[in-house]
């Protein structure tokens, strides 16, 4: 059940890590650890790297290449490579510095359906004022900086790493197709280095077994890889709105089934 969950939310801006969360506490009445989220971002993670295959290997041969060549250099695939690099920096450090906090405190679901709710009516206003006229291609590096702060704020669950990148992207005046595929590449270097470094966590007390975890991670990976299909063609003909009016649907139902005590918060 939580490989289908992680599967059909990573890539949409509705919050993986929150959903996670939701499912476990309603229907095992526990929490399934931060750790089990980040191990099987590693099967959503693997569908990014094989949808962009032919992406990434052009912006990691550019990048190599552009270390021996001035004209390179130039290219907006050298700049791009450079732009993710950048990008990836704050949600590593911040990860790394707030640990404890991440697994404990942020997983609160007080805290996920505020974030749910509030991050919701931000991206519906980056919607509606965005000027969308901006490409991947014309990316500068504030850009690169704003936006990997954005996605860093996914720390916190509730908030999306897709969500806080195109909500941010919107803002800066991104198409959404443009702010939608960044964000794919964004999370690889931060997704894939956090599944890996969380590996022996998630197998700590009375966690999940090696095949049950194995499980999870392939239907997320099958799943993802139909869920980035979906998204690219959706966000280029459809506002987001859908996606905004879920996560505050989502949130209020939240307050409420912690209000009347259906839920633990903790």
């Amino acid at each position: 059940m939580l490989g289908v969950v992680q599967g059909l939310t990573e890539f949409l801006p509705i919050s993986s890590s929150a959903h996670l969360r939701i499912v476990s506490a309603a229907f095992f009445g526990r929490d399934a650890g931060a750790a089990f989220t980040a191990v099987t971002q590693l099967g959503t993670e693997a569908a990014v790297i094989i949808f962009f295959a032919r992406d990434i290997g052009r912006l990691v041969a550019t990048w190599f290449r552009g270390f021996g060549d001035a004209v390179i250099r130039r290219t907006p695939d050298y700049r791009l490579a450079w732009l993710v690099i950048i990008g990836t920096i704050p949600i590593g450090l911040l990860g790394v510095l707030l640990e404890e906090q991440i697994q404990t405190a942020a997983r609160n679901l007080w805290l996920i359906a505020s974030t749910l709710v509030i991050f919701g009516l931000l991206l519906g206003l980056a919607e509606r004022v965005g000027r969308q006229r901006v490409e991947l291609r014309d990316m500068r590096v504030v850009d690169g900086i704003t936006l990997g702060f954005a996605q860093a704020m996914a720390l916190i669950p509730g908030v999306s790493r897709s969500g806080g990148t195109i909500t941010a992207g919107l803002f800066l005046g991104f198409t959404r197709t443009a702010a939608v595929r960044y964000s794919f590449l964004l999370a690889i270097p931060a997704v894939v280095a956090s599944g890996l470094f969380q590996i022996p966590d998630v197998f700590a007390g009375d966690g999940p077994s090696p095949v049950q975890m194995v499980v999870a991670t392939l239907i997320a990976f099958v799943l993802g890889y139909a869920s980035i299909a979906w998204l690219l063609r959706y966000v280029a003909r459809h506002s987001v709105y859908v996606f905004v009016w879920y996560r505050v649907a989502l949130g209020l139902l939240l307050f409420v089934a912690l209000g009347f005590g259906w839920l633990s918060a903790t």
